[in-house]
């Protein structure tokens, strides 16, 4: 075997080895995003729930005294 034939087969095994099918890593990492965005969104509507509540409930009870003249 020649030293070009040893570079030959060095070469090709190194691309077979850094160039490895990355869909399936990708396809993880979205669901961690989409995991990561529940999760933020939970926690704001947990967060921010009573005092959107209350604020809610203050304006209706505003409008229904105004209507109800």
């Amino acid at each position: 075997m020649s030293i070009m034939d040893s570079w030959q087969y060095c070469l090709t095994h190194v691309r077979a080895r850094l160039s490895s099918d990355e869909r399936g890593a990708s396809l993880v990492e979205y669901a961690l995003l989409v995991g990561l965005i529940a999760i933020v969104c939970l926690v704001a509507i947990a967060f921010f729930g009573q005092s959107t509540s209350g604020r809610y409930s203050s304006v209706a009870s505003q409008v229904g005294g105004a209507g109800g003249g």
